[in-house]
């Protein structure tokens, strides 16, 4: 006893004493404590990726197979980021109904949290474009004139000048860009779906597809008028020509066809 009062008179001894209890509330705190945001981050991506890969043997590994290689009826989506699947699966595409020259857009059958959950397994696969924000899509602050520039160069000769749609060769077409979703258009502009051509950041760069979502918002908004007064279906010179030699030429066959009856009865009187 004499011995434990002389060390408890230790000039050290409360220094120790407060490590130990530090280092025991640390330990306890360790144990108990919620884990970090980060921490958090990636249990719920984790998770999210578990049932993405389940709802994809569900719904997707038929065609595409188990691992997203591919087969013989459905490409690989190794690579194809989570772009890809929220553009696809979140415009009805995928699943497709039946194979055929090119899958349409159909009712949408997955949620929004499921088509997030498929796009993680998917970007999981391999790196790809990423799903867009508001920020990179919203036509807010964008130039439309630059953006109808950008479309004629680049997007008119299969979408037509104000983005109507138009045939292509072998079954395909260009589909009508009237009510599709701005973040759908920047999708289907990063990762080419189908028929259409990619167009990366180094080809179009950010700023420049939204100014193209926000020259289709305006020239294909409801409260819109054809800048151009009637317009024909939007299809451009095909239509408009038809209509000059339809109407234009027909009229004047018409004046023609007049000016000769009047001639020919004046001779007669």
């Amino acid at each position: 006893m004499k011995k434990l009062s002389t060390r408890r008179r230790h000039p050290l001894a409360a220094v120790v004493v407060l490590l130990l209890a530090l280092a025991a509330a640390g330990g306890a705190f360790s144990l108990l404590a919620p884990a970090s945001k980060a921490q958090a981050d990636e249990s719920a991506q984790s998770l999210s990726i578990d049932e993405g890969k389940k709802l994809f043997a569900v719904g997707c590994a038929s065609c595409h197979g188990t691992g997203g290689q591919g087969s013989s009826d459905g490409p690989s989506l190794v690579g194809v980021g989570a772009a890809a699947v929220d553009f696809q699966v979140g415009t009805g595409r995928m699943p497709a109904q039946q194979p055929g020259a090119q899958i349409p857009a159909k009712k949408v059958i997955y949620s929004q949290a499921e088509i997030d959950q498929l796009a993680a397994y998917i970007a999981s696969l391999g790196a790809g474009p990423v799903i867009p924000t508001k920020n990179e899509y919203g036509p807010a602050g964008s130039d439309i004139a630059k953006g109808g520039e950008l479309f004629r160069t680049n997007c008119a000769q299969c979408h037509n000048f104000t983005g109507k749609g138009g045939a292509l060769t072998h079954g395909k077409f260009a589909p009508d860009l009237e009510g599709v979703a701005p973040k759908h258009i920047y999708e289907a502009m990063q990762t080419g779906p189908q028929n259409m051509p990619s167009f990366p950041d180094t080809t179009l760069s950010s700023k420049n597809k939204k100014d193209i979502i926000a020259y289709l918002d305006a020239v294909n908004g409801d409260d819109t008028e054809s800048p151009g007064g009637l317009e024909l279906g939007g299809l451009g010179p095909v239509s408009e020509g038809l209509f000059a030699w339809i109407f234009g030429l027909g009229a004047l066959i018409a004046v023609a066809v007049w000016v000769a009856a009047r001639t020919a009865k004046a001779k007669k009187s």
